[in-house]
């Protein structure tokens, strides 16, 4: 659901039946961490470098080549903007956390971002595991309220010209960004293309930079 942040911010928790279950989860995930390390079972600096691969890098990978796809073939986005979960599971990523894609295009009068105000909904399959600041309590709350705000924490300054549309993630949707393509990339491959997408950017943190 889209939301605009003059705008009061309803929800109904019920799209969120299972965000009562995280803290707990969360807490039970750290306590067998915690124990694998005690006794020695794991490397702790191992364990940080898997996380940060899926979070960066592989998860991620896979959003980025569906954006590469969308920039690069008129008909796939066409299938991708009229059925997102369709045309994403063309490349076999689907599954839990991703029954239910919509993309959302960003353009020069449009920027989107994307958050789960109640828990942490994330499109595992296409981006992976989600940072630890998308699931904070102050990124959930500020994103709506203040969304110009936040993308300016994160480097993002928009002209006033450029509207901005905050996507409230549920147990039932989930947001992908199509970013828009950075000029001076006509000659690239989509593979190159793909190397520029970043996590961020298909959050709609951050767009993507040039070559």
């Amino acid at each position: 659901m889209a939301h605009d942040h003059d705008h009061p911010h309803d929800h109904d928790p019920h799209d969120h039946d299972h965000g009562q279950e995280m803290p707990e989860t969360a807490l039970r995930v750290k306590a067998l961490e915690s124990l694998l390390v005690e006794k020695g079972l794991v490397d702790p600096a191992a364990l940080d470098a898997i996380v940060d691969a899926y979070e960066n890098k592989i998860g991620p990978r896979n959003g980025a080549r569906i954006v590469a796809r969308a920039w690069t073939d008129a008909d796939y986005k066409a299938r991708l903007m009229k059925d997102a979960t369709a045309a994403i599971a063309e490349f076999g990523y689907s599954g839990a956390q991703g029954e239910h894609m919509v993309v959302v295009e960003n353009t020069p009068a449009v920027h989107n971002l994307v958050v789960c105000t109640l828990c942490s909904c994330y499109p595992w399959p296409v981006l992976g595991l989600p940072p630890v600041w998308y699931k904070s309590s102050a990124y959930r709350s500020r994103a709506v309220i203040d969304p110009r705000g936040v993308l300016r924490d994160f480097g993002l300054s928009l002209p006033d010209e450029v509207a901005v549309r905050v996507w409230d993630s549920t147990a039932e949707i989930r947001y992908l960004v199509l970013p828009e393509r950075p000029a001076g990339t006509d000659g690239l491959s989509a593979e190159a293309l793909a190397d520029l997408v970043t996590r961020d950017a298909m959050i709609g943190t951050a767009r993507v930079a040039g070559p």
